[in-house]
């Protein structure tokens, strides 16, 4: 899709085109409000301001729309397809790297109480299973912190999918 293209939408329409990114209707409703944008790097700046409020309600609210990583997203809904797009690389992991992601999504689960979100894309299973290791090290406020940092780094992502 082009910005133009994007800027022609009806209300519904847009927001529909851009759910995918993340589950957060209020930052949905927020970038498609600010239209018309001049441009794809001007919508993906906006977009990334609006990012800038998200706390823990946010984080928990978009990880209702996100599985476990190494877990094969279901469904038909946006957000399944472009997780397992993201995740690629996790679901096809050796049996071994998928225990030792079970074991530490289970651990993670244990002690956050919530799921381990790291941005998928461009990094291998082991680099993705060094950063679940490392991120069992945080105190809640950082994991928390870190946690909306890959929400935003997925968000722009898959929105900048959607505009190139």
């Amino acid at each position: 899709m082009n910005i133009v293209q994007f800027n022609q939408l009806s209300l519904s329409e847009a927001k529909s085109a851009i759910e995918a990114c993340v589950a957060i209707e209020s930052w949905q409703l927020q970038l498609v409000a600010a239209r018309p944008f001049d441009s794809a790097a001007q919508l993906l700046e906006v977009a990334r301001g609006l990012t800038d409020h998200w706390q823990q309600a946010e984080l928990l609210q978009a990880l209702s729309a996100h599985p476990r990583i190494g877990e094969k997203a279901t469904g038909s809904q946006s957000h399944a397809t472009a997780s397992r797009s993201e995740q690629s690389a996790v679901l096809s992991a050796d049996s071994q790297i998928k225990q030792q992601m079970a074991e530490g999504n289970r651990a993670y689960e244990q002690q956050f109480g919530r799921i381990f979100l790291i941005r998928a894309k461009g990094r291998s299973p082991q680099d993705i299973l060094a950063c679940l290791e490392q991120r069992l090290n945080n105190d809640d406020i950082t994991e928390i912190q870190e946690s909306i940092q890959q929400l935003r780094e997925i968000t722009l992502l898959r929105l900048q999918e959607i505009f190139s």
